[in-house]
């Protein structure tokens, strides 16, 4: 797989764009703004740098990691029950950027592994 390919850290990054400009249109408090702004702009930018550098199996772990912030975000910064529809979008697109990351890891470590000539055999 070569670089810009692989569609499981795209799609990280059209959730993480999604997240960070759906505050233009719904409604909620400072702190669901900033941390869908936030969260959804990190994952765009390390969802990028992980296309650009697809054999680095730690990023697809960061963006597990950011996208897991992410769906947690309603309960973390209060809004999960006053703002609905910023919470749903918070979930969501956390939930596809989680799946996805976590999709991603596999090629990654294929990358990596056939990056480095395969197993060896230890004399």
């Amino acid at each position: 797989m070569k670089k810009w390919t692989r569609w499981q850290d795209w799609v990280v990054v059209v959730a993480g764009a999604y997240a960070a400009l759906s505050t233009t249109w719904v409604a909620g408090t400072t702190m669901s703004m900033n941390l869908m702004v936030g969260l959804g702009a990190l994952m765009v930018v390390v969802g990028i740098w992980s296309v650009a550098m697809p054999r680095l199996v730690s990023l697809e772990w960061v963006l597990a990691a950011v996208s897991a912030l992410l769906v947690v975000s309603p309960w973390l910064g209060s809004y999960a029950s006053g703002y609905a529809t910023a919470s749903w979008v918070s979930w969501i697109c956390g939930a596809v950027g989680l799946v996805a990351s976590l999709w991603a890891i596999a090629p990654a470590m294929h990358m990596r592994h056939e990056a480095h000539g395969g197993t060896r055999a230890a004399h």
